[in-house]
């Protein structure tokens, strides 16, 4: 959340007066220090498209082709998508660095 909008937020708490002084110092401590509920175990990778992994890789994008459907670089999709949306960055550095599993 942005410095601003807690501040804000803070703001229209404290000039609420129908909300007593507990409700409104859990309400704000709730605000400032958010629990993560984020349970995806993808969601800090970072994704490339095919000619930045192929740039990275110092090769062509019809080697990042050939690479995809032998196996070796596995492309990502999103849940109920068709195409790929790119490769793991992480992917192409394990394999720049010879440790592909």
């Amino acid at each position: 959340m942005l410095p601003s909008t807690l501040t804000a937020i803070r703001a229209i708490i404290s000039a609420d007066q129908s909300i007593d002084l507990s409700a409104r110092n859990r309400i704000l401590a709730t605000i400032s220090n958010p629990v993560s509920t984020n349970t995806d175990p993808n969601s800090g990778v970072r994704l490339i498209r095919r000619a930045e992994a192929a740039k990275i890789l110092g090769r062509s994008i019809r080697a990042v082709d050939l690479l995809r459907s032998q196996g070796v670089l596995h492309q990502v999709t999103f849940p109920g998508r068709a195409r790929g949306a790119g490769f793991r960055l992480s992917d192409v550095q394990a394999l720049i660095t010879g440790k592909v599993a």
